[in-house]
């Protein structure tokens, strides 16, 4: 298997992983109607997708260090698919909620081994990096509108039984291929573990209290944005409240044209560093989101997608630091820690948000509690080097 080819299977992976965590939070609004639930009662019901996603991390990120993280990638695609049927046969709250929890489980195999694989194949890693981000975007958009529509149309069950027949299928496809040509990829990572990281420990020190800090707090902000927007598009948008397809439609017209935005992040990543690239990012998300606490209609929906665009671009950010920092036989436990933080307040978020709308705190309250939430990510940045020491110290070590 070339790396090319390796790189285009990781990447389907990471629009399949996305997809699947975001197909809830539309088919949400459907299975309230099919089930006769008020909404923040059927909102409430995925709060297992999100917990296990956040507790099977750090055991993903053991396996990714130890195991062929392809096998894993496999692994991933039929777990996942087969889930994803699961919860489409679910007949009540308790079988969706462990149906749920099962899909939830399987999609945490991918961060902490995809983007590990992403890092050590990828012959830029903020190019390689963007453009994995770019697929894993394209999910969230895809989620969204097909949701909208097949629950509209067909149902909520097949929101989730058609991606999951197609998961099974991909990884079945990869299976086959992996399994003649294995040897390659196997080397070309191999080989990429040699890489040189800086020594500067205070430097390393400094970067990972970032990179946790910002999956803590960063974290939150983008699962409570990304999670809320078919609601807020529900109560803010004229016209459509009530239309899933629109909703949808909407939602998955901001991940979309947002979902471009890592490219150019990455290519300036690897010239520039980090940390004015994320300190402006930082300001704009904070000003965005105090303006969309009181924001309605077609306004909304044009500071929705600057919202959500700056989140996007900032992705590849931590992930990349990583790959600057940490050796690779050790990225995948890294990626796991920070990924365990921001999923874990993934999970804190749906219940947060389920209950803030059920004492009757709307948007303008809870688009303000984002905007803190980012702040506190933006005081820890000014932490970051002035300068992209790490790639300095990389490029002048293999130099030598």
């Amino acid at each position: 298997m070339t790396r090319k080819e390796a790189l285009n299977f990781i990447n389907t992976a990471h629009f399949f992983d996305h997809f699947f965590l975001l197909i809830f939070p539309t088919a949400a609004l459907a299975i309230a109607r099919a089930w006769d639930l008020a909404y923040p009662d059927a909102l409430v019901l995925g709060t297992p997708l999100y917990v296990m996603f956040a507790v099977g991390t750090l055991p993903a990120g053991w396996l990714g260090d130890r195991f062929d993280r392809m096998k894993l990638i496999i692994l991933f695609f039929m777990g996942c698919g087969a889930s994803s049927v699961l919860v489409a046969l679910s007949s009540s709250p308790t079988s969706l909620m462990i149906s749920l929890g099962l899909l939830g489980l399987f999609t945490s195999l991918y961060h902490p081994v995809g983007l590990a694989l992403v890092t050590d194949l990828g012959e830029r890693a903020g190019r390689a990096l963007a453009v994995n981000g770019v697929f894993g975007n394209m999910g969230l958009a895809g989620a969204a509108v097909i949701t909208g529509v097949l629950a509209k149309h067909v149902g909520w069950q097949s929101a989730f039984a058609v991606p999951g027949i197609m998961s099974v299928a991909v990884g079945s496809t990869l299976f086959l291929r992996y399994r003649s040509t294995r040897n390659i990829a196997t080397t070309q990572i191999a080989t990429a573990r040699n890489d040189a990281v800086p020594n500067n420990l205070r430097a390393q020190y400094m970067v990972l209290m970032v990179i946790f800090v910002a999956a803590l707090f960063g974290g939150f902000v983008f699962n409570a944005v990304t999670i809320s927007l078919p609601k807020f598009f529900d109560e803010r948008l004229t016209n459509v409240a009530g239309d899933l397809s629109w909703i949808g439609a909407s939602t998955g017209l901001v991940f979309a044209v947002a979902a471009f935005a890592q490219l150019p992040v990455g290519e300036l990543l690897d010239k520039f560093g980090a940390r004015s690239i994320l300190l402006t990012l930082l300001v704009m998300q904070i000003a965005l989101l105090v303006c969309l606490s009181q924001a309605t209609g077609w306004v909304a929906m044009a500071l929705a997608l600057l919202l959500v665009t700056m989140l996007f671009a900032e992705i590849p950010i931590t992930t990349w630091l990583i790959s600057r920092f940490v050796r690779s036989g050790l990225r995948s436990r890294v990626v796991s820690v920070e990924y365990v933080l921001s999923l874990g307040m993934a999970s804190v978020a749906v219940p947060l948000i389920a209950r803030m709308h059920g004492i009757g705190l709307g948007f303008d309250v809870q688009f303000i509690v984002f905007a803190v939430s980012a702040f506190v990510v933006l005081g820890a940045a000014l932490f970051l080097p002035s300068c992209p020491m790490g790639v300095e110290t990389i490029e002048s070590r293999q130099a030598e």
